[in-house]
């Protein structure tokens, strides 16, 4: 009968012993990292300390366009976000919220003006105080006041840059 040997020589993956281990995963870690580099540098920090920081050492850039990212009517805030949107509300709904996330205003005065059928029924202004600033203005309803309610995002000067409405009805029959 032959004599048979098997000789199995172990792969550096599969070598387990702490040196090997860690050395394996640095490679893969270092390997992972700057694959991922540039997309990761092209991703704007939500930061704004951050933010600023890679302002000052990219080259200079056309300034960002102030603008209102999201403005829509809610039931309620959670977490400084809106948890539904609503363009139609029934009378047994007791406030409406309108919220209002902006960019690229810090420094100004703007203001939600809520309107009824055209009329206007408050002004509520505020100050933006970063560069992306999130504000909402409520109001409590009543039956007497059925129809379409409208709130204006206004500037100082009085420009209207978003406005938004939604109908406020009587109950179902």
């Amino acid at each position: 009968m032959a004599n048979i040997s098997v000789h199995i020589r172990r792969s550096p993956l599969w070598d387990f012993r702490p040196v090997t281990v860690r050395l394996t995963f640095l490679t893969m870690l270092l390997a992972c990292l700057t694959t991922a580099l540039p997309v990761f540098s092209q991703v704007p920090a939500e930061n704004p300390v951050q933010a600023e920081s890679d302002a000052a050492i990219e080259a200079p850039t056309q300034p960002q366009e102030a603008r209102v990212a999201l403005a829509q009517f809610t039931t309620a805030i959670e977490n400084r976000e809106p948890i539904d949107h609503v363009t139609f509300v029934a009378s047994d709904v007791e406030k409406v919220f309108f919220y209002t996330d902006l960019r690229d205003l810090e420094g100004q005065t703007i203001s939600h003006r809520w309107l009824y059928n055209g009329t206007v029924m408050a002004h509520v202004p505020f100050e933006v105080q970063g560069p992306r600033w999130r504000v909402w203005s409520s109001k409590t309803l009543i039956p007497d006041l059925i129809g379409d309610w409208t709130v204006e995002i206004v500037t100082a000067e009085g420009e209207v840059i978003a406005a938004e409405t939604f109908t406020y009805t009587a109950p179902d029959a």
